[in-house]
């Protein structure tokens, strides 16, 4: 039995919910199949399974849309215990193709919450699993690799299900930055600033664009497709490349648009996604990682202060490392302290930098904010 929190639901309530709870199968593309109960939306949905080591912020996690086409396994031991509450989003709705839980609590404590997660996942159509051994399934991930899965509470055959997970695409070539993009050009910020940023949104957090805008940058959010000419209209005085999913390889229009914005030799800044696509405008190859690094808690080393900063993190795939410290032009400025993968760098002789992992870390830690900083520092001095 689960531990019982605190909202508008009694304990008897509580109990016949979970006598009442369907059946939902998963099923991995090695053939595993895991038996659990259903919450969330009823129906069946499908992607790559991979898991974040995070213990709070699951709203924010479930918004972002660089988990678009990937299911989720939570490791904390219980999600939702807080409830869910709207400002609590990095975009307009939840990104993640489906959830996996050890315990996914419908009951909260969070007098600020409106509501439970159960109810937030239904109303956005999100079906999800619970009572999974979320240990073991992380070990297989680990061990195995990112492997695509199916979740299903509407057809509990196997059998199935294992035929149906055929037409679930790979990650690797797919490219899903367009999908989650704007359609429509925006603004934030001071009309007045100086500090112009033109966004390039490939799948752009929230919390992204107002640690800009809390630093009196005017942002405009462009959609991922938008030619130079337009993103130059704006009369930027630095440009942000954003994070988002899918393959960096297969987006060979943003490599392009990358490899113009350069030329301009004005403040370039790449987040995740951002980073890669930096890293092929100058010709370095990505790859796609074994399992990839997702929770707030990952090790990083600035090379060029020589301090650590625990970071939060959210990529499946990476800069090739070798092609990297072969690369003349290209400085190395952070790495991974778990395993040496590149993390950051910057461009020789152009003003141009990258970081593979999330500096507004929602959620995480705040250790490297100042990446922004360093930003809007460069667009004033390029401005004065």
């Amino acid at each position: 039995m689960r531990p019982v929190t605190f909202n508008t639901l009694t304990f008897a309530q509580f109990v016949f919910k979970m006598s009442e709870q369907k059946k939902a199968l998963l099923v991995l593309e090695d053939g595993s199949v895991y038996e659990g109960k259903a919450f969330g939306a009823v129906g069946t949905t499908g992607g790559e399974l991979c898991f974040n080591t995070g213990m709070t912020g699951y709203q924010e996690v479930f918004t972002d849309p660089s988990y678009y086409g990937q299911v989720l396994i939570m490791n904390s031991v219980h999600i939702g215990n807080y409830g869910v509450k709207e400002d609590d989003v990095e975009s307009e709705s939840v990104k993640i193709k489906g959830l996996i839980g050890r315990n996914l609590e419908e009951l909260y404590s969070r007098k600020l919450a409106k509501g439970s997660l159960d109810e937030y996942l239904k109303a956005q159509n999100i079906v999800a699993i619970e009572g999974v051994d979320t240990r073991a399934l992380v070990t297989k991930v680990r061990e195995e690799g990112a492997l695509n899965c199916l979740i299903s509470s509407e057809i509990l055959d196997a059998e199935v299900l294992k035929a149906k997970l055929a037409e679930v695409p790979s990650m690797a070539g797919l490219e899903l930055a367009s999908i989650v993009s704007t359609q429509v050009p925006y603004e934030l910020g001071d009309p007045a600033s100086p500090i112009r940023i033109a966004v390039l949104d490939f799948g752009t957090k929230r919390n992204i664009l107002n640690c800009m805008v809390e630093r009196g940058a005017l942002v405009k959010v462009f959609p991922a497709k938008t030619p130079l000419e337009e993103l130059k209209a704006f009369s930027p005085a630095g440009y942000f490349i954003s994070n988002g999913p899918g393959d960096p390889a297969a987006m060979p229009y943003a490599v392009e648009t990358v490899k113009q914005v350069l030329q301009e030799e004005k403040p370039t800044f790449g987040i995740c996604l951002g980073h890669q696509l930096l890293a092929l405008a100058n010709d370095i190859p990505t790859f796609k990682m074994h399992h990839g690094h997702r929770g707030m808690n990952h090790p990083v080393k600035n090379l060029l202060t020589g301090k650590c900063e625990i970071t939060t993190q959210n990529h499946g795939f990476g800069v090739d490392p070798e092609a990297v410290r072969n690369a003349e032009h290209i400085e190395i400025t952070h790495v991974n302290l778990n395993d040496n993968s590149i993390e950051g760098i910057r461009v020789k002789g152009k003003p141009a930098f990258s970081v593979q992992y999330h500096p507004e870390a929602t959620p995480g830690p705040h250790d490297s904010r100042y990446l922004f900083d360093e930003f809007v520092a460069m667009i004033k001095e390029h401005v004065a």
